[in-house]
């Protein structure tokens, strides 16, 4: 017999996730985590940047302050006390990850590297573990560029970025994705003279007409965006060479040109997993094609070639499937359709479904809607009127995309993932009732743009017309 139901690698969003309700459920559970528990999220991701982006708003806000008649000093950053702030909130989320809960909850932490020694088993700390079931959450980490000379520079990752003690002077940012514009954006603000440079356009995956807003954000703050710039070598001392000559020159670099999966280490060969060099290869129910009792979830799964989504809440998604197959044996796949995204700038990009040019390139019959926040009482009234919330639609009125560029568009994002989700037809969206003054309206007002249209046409007005004279 298995000693443990189900082994899980990995303690970060995915792996957590799976085995709080396989312990609670009264499962055999080891967890296995060899770095900190929590995993990227927690101690290197989502929650440092988003607590060094709030510090970055408060000023940027102070900043912005004179435009509502109020007048402020130029903000002092303490660059110590914004590094306490930033350990301070991952510090307090920590509990909710570490190994006395999960112990509470009747799971085995085991804190060591974990690699597979046959189908059925794993070596820990050398100890040889069998299970019924194993779930690879073992995540993902920067990817490096194959740059010449780039292994010999101190570059910063999202790991090493966040323990820095002293404010970089120019920070140099290789790559133009959410986490390249997101910490552009955090430095700026916090003073520091920020270069972002990009072999393509900026958000190259988002939708351009909505990119075009953060772009201007962006430079307001005083970022230096170098577009279509290939670097062909790296130089001591933070240093790019541009394939045009260019030579660029900071205090720091900071690598973010994207996210590999954590293999290496695992002895796949040895249990029979096939992998690709986007992660382990699963069918759509996320479980190995080729070991039917390891299943993979989070930043390492890659589901029927489709690859990883490098999102927190994408861990959270997989551990909800994991946990129908192989706790209830129901069956239980995964959809994309509604998968939100969002890149916490100010203002936000926040993202649903299909961008317009993706529904084009499905040959999808496609109207536009667009609702301007210059056009809304409560971005007027804040003084915060860039953007504008973007609809993707079928002529028939079914929802294929929503994207939003705007202050708080990712807490706005939420009503449009369960639009798509549930096939909301946007006759319903528009007669959605939203309190007034709120940015929510905005979308409601754009769902509502064919309504008008056919409200206003001639034949409606000529049926007004006649039926107004008529005896009531």
């Amino acid at each position: 017999m298995a000693e443990h139901d189900l082994v899980v690698i990995g303690a970060g969003s995915a792996g957590l996730s799976i085995t709080h309700v396989a312990a609670r459920m009264g499962l055999r559970v080891a967890l296995v985590e060899r770095e900190r528990m929590g995993g990227d999220c927690l101690n290197t991701g989502c929650v440092p940047s988003k607590a060094l982006l709030a510090a970055a708003h408060a000023a940027t806000e102070a900043r912005r302050a004179g435009r509502l008649g109020i007048r402020l000093p130029e903000p002092e950053v303490d660059w110590a006390a914004v590094r306490a702030h930033v350990q301070g909130a991952i510090a307090a989320i920590a509990p909710q990850d570490s190994e006395d809960r999960y112990r509470a909850l009747g799971a085995e932490v085991i804190r060591a590297e974990a690699r597979f020694v046959s189908p059925d088993a794993v070596e820990v700390a050398g100890r040889r573990i069998t299970a019924r079931r194993f779930v690879v959450a073992a995540g993902s980490r920067a990817a490096v560029p194959a740059i010449p000379g780039l292994e010999d520079v101190p570059f910063l990752t999202n790991a090493t970025l966040f323990g820095m003690k002293e404010k970089p002077a120019h920070l140099l940012i290789l790559g133009g994705g959410a986490i390249g514009l997101e910490m552009a954006q955090a430095h700026a603000a916090l003073g520091c003279r920020v270069t972002v440079v990009t072999s393509g356009r900026l958000g190259a995956r988002e939708d351009p007409e909505l990119v075009a807003v953060l772009r201007d954000a962006l430079a307001e703050a005083g970022v230096s965006i170098l577009e279509d710039a290939r670097v062909v070598a790296a130089e001591a001392g933070a240093v790019l060479l541009l394939a045009d000559g260019r030579r660029l020159a900071g205090s720091h670099l900071l690598v973010a040109v994207g996210r590999t999966p954590n293999l290496e280490s695992l002895g796949l060969e040895a249990a029979g997993i096939r992998a690709t060099p986007r992660g382990i290869a699963t069918d759509a129910g996320l479980r190995s094609t080729t070991n039917r009792r390891v299943f993979a979830a989070g930043d390492i799964a890659d589901p029927e070639g489709l690859g990883p989504r490098y999102l927190t809440h994408v861990g959270s998604l997989h551990a909800g499937i994991l946990a129908r197959r192989i706790l209830f044996r129901l069956p239980a796949k995964l959809d994309y359709g509604a998968l939100p995204r969002v890149t916490y700038t100010d203002p936000e990009l926040a993202q649903v479904g299909m961008t317009e040019a993706e529904a084009r390139a499905a040959d999808h019959k496609v109207q536009v809607l667009r609702w301007p926040f210059a056009e809304n009482d409560r971005a007027i009234a804040e003084g915060r009127t860039e953007g504008l919330v973007k609809l993707v639609a079928t002529p028939g009125g079914r929802l294929l995309g929503v994207g939003i560029a705007g202050r708080h568009a990712g807490e706005m994002i939420g009503l449009w993932t369960h639009a798509i989700g549930a096939r909301v037809p946007l006759r319903d969206l528009a007669g959605l009732v939203v309190p007034y003054p709120t940015r929510a309206e905005a979308g409601k007002r754009a769902a509502g743009v064919p309504a008008l249209e056919q409200l206003f046409s001639r034949p409606a007005r000529w049926a007004a017309r006649t039926l107004g004279r008529l005896p009531w």
